[in-house]
C-alpha cells in the first residue's frame, strides 16, 4: 500500500462516519513570472471554507487546472480518491482536496497543530552532522550549512550536480543513506518518490517533510519513519484566498506550523472525536 492509497481509505472512513461538506472553488495563484525559483501553491476550498494545499509547478499542472471546469458543488470524496488513482493534474487536485478534508477533520475534533519553532522541522543541525536534503530548497540552505553540518542535496537535475562551499549537490539517492538527518519538502507526496525516498533514509534519527503541502493526515508519514511534519495553518481563509490569487505574501492569514510524531493523537483519536 502507499501512501496516497493509506491516505485515501482513512477519508473514506471520515466519510462514512460523517457528512463532508460539498467542494466550493478552486483557487490558482497568477503565472509566475519567467525564470522565478520560487514555489507556487493553489487551493481548493469547501462548503464550508476549509482550504487544502498542494504545489502546482510540476510540469504543466498549472496551466492544466487553469483549464478545468469549476468545481462548485461537486463531491469532496469522489475527487480525493484521485490522488491515489489518478496520475498528473488530476493527482494534484485530489491531494489538494484531501487536504481540504483534512483540515475539516481537524476543526471538527479541535485538533491544532502546535507553531513552528523553526523552518526546518525540528531537525536541530549541529556541527559534524551529515544532513540530506531531497531536492534543492535554496532558502533552507544557508540555516543549515551556518550551523556547521555537512548538506548533501538529492537533486534530479544533473545540471545543478558539484562541490559548493559547505555542501554538495549530487543525483545519486544511495547518498542519503549516509545521513542521519533528512529533509524533504512535500513534493514527494506527489512526484510519487516518496517511498523510495524513503528506503534510503532508513539510518535517518530525524526525518522531516515540509512545505505547504503538508496539510495531509500525517499517519501514513509517521508510520514509514518521518519523524516530524511542517506546513501552513490558515488562521484567516478569506484573506489567504485573497492574496493567492493575487500573488501577494500570505504570512499574515497564516502560520507554520511543525507537528512531530509524538505530539499527534492519532486519526483514530481525531474520529473518535467527532
Amino acid at each position: 500500500m502507499s501512501f496516497a492509497s493509506d491516505y485515501v481509505a482513512q477519508l473514506e472512513r471520515l466519510a462514512s462516519r460523517a457528512r463532508l461538506p460539498r467542494l466550493r472553488a478552486l483557487h490558482l495563484p497568477p503565472e509566475p513570472e519567467t525564470g522565478a525559483e520560487r514555489g507556487e501553491f493553489c487551493a481548493v476550498e469547501l462548503e464550508d471554507g476549509s482550504l487544502g494545499l498542494t504545489f502546482v509547478l510540476l510540469g504543466d499542472t498549472l496551466d492544466a487546472l487553469r483549464g478545468l471546469p469549476p468545481l462548485a458543488g461537486g463531491d469532496a470524496l469522489d475527487l480525493a480518491r484521485r490522488y491515489a488513482g489518478a496520475p498528473g493534474v488530476e493527482r494534484t487536485l485530489g491531494f489538494a482536496v484531501a487536504n481540504a478534508i483534512t483540515r475539516w477533520l481537524f476543526d471538527r475534533a479541535g485538533f491544532v497543530p502546535p507553531p513552528a519553532a523553526d523552518s526546518i522541522g525540528l531537525l536541530d543541525p549541529q556541527p559534524g552532522d551529515e544532513i540530506g536534503m531531497i531536492g534543492l530548497f535554496g532558502p533552507l540552505v544557508p540555516r543549515l550549512v551556518e550551523r556547521g553540518a555537512r548538506l548533501t542535496v538529492v537533486e534530479l537535475r544533473a545540471d545543478l550536480v558539484g562541490e559548493r562551499e559547505g555542501w554538495r549537490v549530487t543525483t545519486d539517492a544511495r547518498a542519503l543513506q549516509a545521513c542521519s538527518k533528512v529533509l524533504a519538502t512535500g513534493t514527494l507526496l506527489l512526484n510519487d518518490t516518496l517511498d523510495a525516498m524513503l528506503g534510503h533514509c532508513r539510518g535517518a534519527r530525524r526525518l522531516a517533510l515540509v512545505g505547504p503541502s503538508l496539510g495531509c493526515l500525517p499517519d501514513g508519514l509517521f508510520a514509514r519513519g518521518v519523524s516530524s511534519i511542517g506546513g501552513s495553518w490558515i488562521v484567516e481563509p478569506a484573506a489567504f484566498v485573497q492574496a493567492l490569487r493575487a500573488g501577494d505574501a500570505r504570512g499574515a492569514a497564516s502560520r507554520k506550523f511543525t507537528l512531530a510524531a509524538a505530539d499527534y493523537p492519532g486519526f483514530e483519536s481525531l474520529l473518535a472525536r467527532l
